[in-house]
């Protein structure tokens, strides 16, 4: 089933992944950095402060993009780059410049620069304010939008402020496996309503700057029961309303669901109002499927005496009224998560048939796999990969057929990278980077092969 001519295909990034240069510039310091610090905290004991060293080869990862023939690039902007306090003093020659001139670059190669504000590299000096559990940090954060935007609002075809606020509260703060590390539990939801705040704030400074489109990047995931019995119905229903609809409905409907405000920080019917600034797009995140049970029932202790813990993303902390457990799949990544297209297609006709009118143009801004490449001869073949983008380019093209407005989808990644906790262990890049080696680039298979398809849209074919 082909996808429309005008179908917007792209590759997505994040600073702290790719840029390094963690010390160029005047930058200043990020919770990212700290947290690779801690003994322990990262698989491989590496950091991000060389990563692809894009931030001195920008010029040629942007002839990578003009070579796949994409239509756009969803990169984000290191905030500790523009203000390395978080507030205050702008870091114009480094940092607003250094944006500045990679926007134009990739205007000159045509194309479509989207932009994220915040994907997860807070500075350091608001963390030891509180960070994002405290309401401070999303009114520094409307400040740091509109600067940005002051600089870049007239170029940027899309902005998204904050990079799946869920990942951020669940894996930073309540289980503390990514920065800064806090283990909370349901307290975290404090950092989720700040975080949605945020958007909001930066919302409104987009605006009031001339942005021409403003959206989200919001994770998202089918959640499916471990069994029919109510109380795995029940913990599988729980698990959906805080890991999707507490993020989606603030934003689309401009309430939490289930009474969740009531236990949220701050005047929290002004704050909605806020967070619910009208958007322009939708961005959705979408690895797969979750299956979700109740701690110590029969399907879940089954299922985790059969599985491998290794294909469950994280534990919960002892008193959490859900347990993940395997999704049994055909294939799986070498991150061990399983391949599931057709999930992709149940997520965006469910977001269409729960929100209806309130959703705006969605775009698939991530969706990506991790591969076990194979490096022959200076080639590098990555058969899993290619078959995990057909199938989920064509699992989009289903929810288009079943009327869902989809108008783009990125892959993530356009380079191997700093994979955050796990190092650099996991590569999930079109482009191959050999980080002990010059961090020299080489396409993949799936780059070519995703150059094909992308040919084949633009001929009404693919």
């Amino acid at each position: 089933m082909p996808l429309p001519r005008d179908f917007v295909v792209g590759t997505s990034t994040a600073a702290y992944q790719i840029e390094g240069g963690v010390e160029a510039g005047g930058r200043g310091r990020s919770i990212w950095d700290d947290f690779c610090d801690r003994p322990g905290a990262i698989r491989d004991g590496s950091s991000g402060a060389t990563a692809c060293d894009s931030h001195r080869r920008w010029d040629e990862d942007v002839a990578l993009l003009q070579g796949l023939g994409v239509d756009a690039y969803r990169f984000s902007i290191a905030w500790p780059r523009i203000q390395p306090t978080g507030s205050g003093p702008v870091n114009a020659a480094a940092g607003l410049d250094f944006y500045d001139r990679a926007v134009d670059a990739l205007c000159e190669a045509g194309v479509a620069p989207f932009a994220t504000l915040y994907h997860w590299d807070l500075p350091s000096a608001l963390q030891a304010k509180g960070g994002w559990m405290v309401r401070e940090t999303a009114e520094r954060f409307g400040e740091y939008a509109a600067v940005v935007a002051d600089r870049l609002a007239d170029r940027v075809a899309m902005w998204m402020p904050v990079n799946e606020p869920v990942v951020v509260t669940i894996f930073g703060h309540a289980v503390g496996i990514h920065a800064p590390g806090e283990v909370r539990g349901f307290e975290a939801l404090g950092a989720a309503h700040h975080l949605l705040l945020g958007h909001g704030l930066a919302t409104r400074a987009l605006r009031a700057s001339g942005a021409r489109a403003v959206g989200t990047a919001n994770n998202h995931t089918p959640v499916r029961a471990a069994s029919d019995a109510d109380e795995d119905v029940a913990a599988a229903a729980l698990y959906d309303t805080i890991h999707n609809r507490a993020f989606a409905e603030p934003i689309l409907l401009g309430e939490y669901p289930n009474g969740m405000g009531e236990g949220m920080p701050g005047p929290v019917a002004e704050d909605l109002a806020v967070i619910s600034e009208p958007l322009d797009a939708y961005g959705v995140n979408y690895y797969n499927p979750t299956k979700v049970g109740a701690p110590g029932s029969p399907a879940v202790t089954a299922a985790l005496a059969t599985g491998s813990r290794d294909e469950v993303p994280f534990e919960m902390p002892e008193g959490i009224p859900f347990a993940l457990v395997p999704v049994e799949a055909d294939e799986r990544t070498a991150f061990g998560w399983p391949v599931v297209p057709e999930g992709l297609t149940e997520l965006l006709v469910q977001l269409r048939d729960q929100y209806g009118d309130a959703l705006p143009p969605v775009y698939v801004t991530e969706s990506g796999c991790s591969t076990d490449d194979v490096v022959e001869d200076g080639q590098v073949h990555d058969e899993a990969r290619i078959r995990y983008l057909d199938t989920h380019l064509d699992a989009v093209a289903e929810a288009i057929d079943a009327g869902v407005d989809v108008r783009g989808h990125f892959v993530w990644s356009l380079l191997d990278n700093f994979e955050w906790a796990e190092g650099y262990t996991q590569r999930f890049g079109l482009v191959r980077v050999e980080f002990d080696d010059g961090q020299t680039r080489t396409p993949k298979d799936s780059y070519a092969w995703l150059r094909e398809r992308i040919t084949q849209i633009r001929q009404g074919l693919g």
